[in-house]
């Protein structure tokens, strides 16, 4: 499917069904999950969903439990056996006269005499692949005694001896028989056995492990072998030269593939792939981009051209999705090998560096992305393909419009952070965690900054760049990943408090005066511990009022605006600020009062906020017209992420409650005079668009960075 279209509504469907399993499945008594008694579902739709969730990573003791229902498809029984399954066939006449082609790829294969012979009642068997299974001589012997038998896969078995492919040579069309691990033929005999099938079309006697034998340079100088051939692949096999790989299909004219990948040869033109004849190889993109769709299964194989694209990728100047598609493919079908997994890696960032991620479909990028965070779950040790992966991740395009599950990207990239001192690499790693937080949900924020290792680690990079007294894209990120963090979330602020965080960030303050960047992003956290009650008795520091207080009428708008909102919150609410004394007291609010009034019309939106909660205990200070007016047209509210509606409630919540502040008899007059500006404001915007106001569309979240400066990765 072209991942530049939409999604199929049965994709979609089948998404929702996996992420959603506890709706449609109940417990049984053994924690596995079963579908309840009133879902049925086809054969193919079953098929289609053990393969997402698979994809997914959704599978698990408990949840591969719904596959056990009779109303789904009986291939996925794990423990079916070869034996099983052919006495099964056995049983049945109709599939004894009419099964053409049998799949046994991975099975159990018993050792058990029964066994053995039950190929030969599958009469009407034309296709039979049994790669990868303890398959011996007396099961091909067997096999080879079948009327009708055209195609053979016998790739990685035990057989030692291929003499009794001779007694279906004149009907054998296809041979497939890569890595036979415990073959005791000689040269000499395996070619003349080869040299009896004269009607054999395709043959792979390719090798991952790259022996020494001499086979196939022996079978190309062969005069007038398998004259019907064309298909040959022998991939890994040593000793093979260009000379005789043309002169061998010469004279066959009909040839339409060969394999020649981790060979000596494919590095003349005649065997480039470009055209009718198609050859895998190592020697330009056309032959590595064939070995990838061939070999896709076979991980010796992939790893080769994955090593050997990585070269290629680096001088690529235009998007590349149908290369990226190969890749997305190695990395599905090996997600545990280090090596295949390393060497894709490295070719994902090639691919999606800089402007080429721009040119790539968001799906396809939405799947890379899950790839890239299996991998690091996967190796969470090794540190090449964690830079690697971060290198990937760490780019607008896949972090702002691509989807995926950010919350376990964040929490990803941050115990990578907590495990590694690489400078680079810490860069890119907060830029990371500083824009996932921001497009996280309320719930998830609090969540991910509710474990202590996040906040300390954060915290451990400011202490380090504010001693070496250094303004660099690292402090920035990690400031703005604490900001974040810490919105919304009091857990996460008594985490900051509790580490010394306060006492740093005035520091922070003190060292940096003059870099309003560094200012904001301080205050703007700052603000968000003063939303907190119960933690402003932690804020009552002489020291840190004085220097807030000094703040009030900076010259930059959004240094005063923050500063602002630290004192509002502080003197609103909360039995801390009467510690102060009343004269100290009255002074800061008069102050703040005189701060806000004298603050211009924005002209632009200056911070985007989650929601209007932290406002609303601001607006109920009606005798406190500093605090009503704490924040006031500076903020917007951006849709909150949490879940469908909330944005809507948040939005008709604040205008009831400016409407309360309007109607108030208590309001004072400067208070007064803001509400009623923004309430008229809403009304114009009814009368000339005909709509009631309604919240604003979805956006980044509160503290992505002010609109005149953008931090990149």
């Amino acid at each position: 499917m072209d991942e530049a279209c939409p999604a199929s509504l049965t994709d979609l469907c089948l998404s929702l069904v996996s992420s959603n399993l506890d709706r449609f499945c109940v417990k049984r008594a053994d924690g596995s999950l079963c579908l309840r008694e009133f879902l049925v579902f086809p054969q193919e739709l079953a098929d289609q969903l053990l393969c997402k969730m698979a994809t997914e990573g959704l599978l698990n003791d408990s949840t591969v439990g719904i596959f056990r229902s009779c109303h789904w498809t009986r291939r996925v029984n794990a423990d079916l056996t070869i034996a099983d399954i052919l006495r099964g066939l056995a049983s049945n006449k109709e599939c004894q006269d009419s099964l053409q082609r049998l799949v046994l790829n991975g099975l159990t294969m018993s050792l058990e005499e029964p066994s053995r012979r039950r190929f030969s009642s599958l009469q009407g068997l034309r296709s039979l692949s049994v790669a990868n299974v303890d398959f011996y001589d007396s099961g091909l012997a067997d096999v080879c005694a079948l009327p009708r038998l055209e195609s053979l896969d016998i790739s990685n078995t035990s057989v030692t001896n291929l003499t009794p492919l001779l007694g279906c040579r004149g009907r054998l069309r296809y041979l497939t028989m890569h890595q036979l691990k415990r073959l005791e033929m000689t040269t000499a005999q395996l070619l003349f056995v080869l040299s009896q099938l004269d009607g054999l079309q395709h043959l792979d006697i390719s090798d991952d492990k790259q022996f020494t034998s001499d086979v196939a340079r022996q079978l190309l100088e062969q005069p007038g072998i398998l004259p019907a051939l064309v298909s040959l692949d022998v991939s890994g096999r040593k000793q093979v030269t260009d000379s005789a790989v043309r002169a061998f299909v010469e004279q066959r004219p009909g040839m339409t593939f060969v394999g020649l990948l981790a060979t000596d040869a494919g590095f003349c033109d005649f065997l480039s792939g470009e055209g009718s004849l198609k050859v895998t190889g190592e020697a330009n993109e056309t032959q590595i981009c064939e070995a990838l769709r061939r070999y896709s299964e076979r991980e010796c194989f992939v790893r080769e051209a994955l090593f050997h694209l990585f070269s290629l990728t680096h001088v690529m100047e235009k998007p590349r999705p149908d290369i990226l598609k190969l890749v997305v493919m190695g990395m599905q079908n090996h997600p545990v090998t280090l090596h295949v997994q390393l060497a894709a890696s490295a070719c994902v960032f090639n691919l999606t560096k800089q402007d080429l991620a721009a040119g790539m479909p968001v799906r396809l990028l939405g799947t890379i992305t899950h790839l890239l965070l299996e991998a690091m779950r996967n190796f969470p040790n090794h540190q090449q393909l964690q830079k690697n992966c971060l290198l990937s991740l760490c780019s607008d395009r896949i972090l702002q419009e691509v989807p995926f599950n950010r919350f376990e990207a964040a929490k990803l990239v941050m115990q990578w952070l907590c495990n590694h001192e690489d400078q680079n690499m810490q860069r890119m790693a907060v830029a990371i965690i500083s824009i996932l937080a921001a497009k996280l949900s309320t719930e998830q924020t609090a969540q991910l900054g509710a474990e202590l290792f996040i906040v300390k680690q954060l915290l451990h990079i400011v202490r380090q760049k504010t001693a070496q007294v250094v303004v660099d894209a690292t402090l920035k990120f990690t400031l703005s990943a604490l900001w974040n963090l810490t919105d919304e979330s009091p857990t996460t602020c008594r985490h900051f408090i509790e580490n010394q965080g306060l006492e740093l960030f005035i520091k922070v303050l003190e060292s940096f005066p003059t870099e309003s960047s560094i200012q904001q992003k301080v205050l703007g956290l700052l603000n968000n511990i003063a939303e907190v009650g119960e933690l402003h008795s932690e804020l009552m520091v002489p020291s840190f009022l004085d220097h807030i207080r000094s703040l009030l009428h900076s010259p930059e708008v959004e240094v005063s605006y923050f500063a602002a909102g630290i004192l509002a919150h502080l003197t609103s609410r909360g039995e801390a600020v009467w510690t102060l004394g009343l004269p100290l007291r009255s002074t800061l609010l008069e102050q703040l009062h005189s701060a806000i009034l004298k603050w211009p019309t924005p002209e632009c939106e200056m911070v985007a906020y989650r929601s209007f909660n932290p406002f609303f205990p601001l607006l109920e200070c009606f005798q406190t017209p500093a605090c009503s007016c704490g924040q006031p047209g500076p903020c917007s509210t951006s849709a909150a992420r949490t879940r469908p509606g909330t944005a809507a409630c948040c939005w008709t919540r604040g205008l009831q409650q400016l409407e309360a502040v309007r109607t108030h008899p208590g309001t004072h007059a400067d208070v007064l005079r803001l509400a009623e500006g923004i309430l008229d404001s809403l009304e114009r915007h009814r009368a000339r668009t005909g709509q009631p106001a309604a919240p604003p569309p979805p956006r980044c979240q509160r503290h992505q960075d002010t609109q005149n400066e953008k931090d990149t990765p």
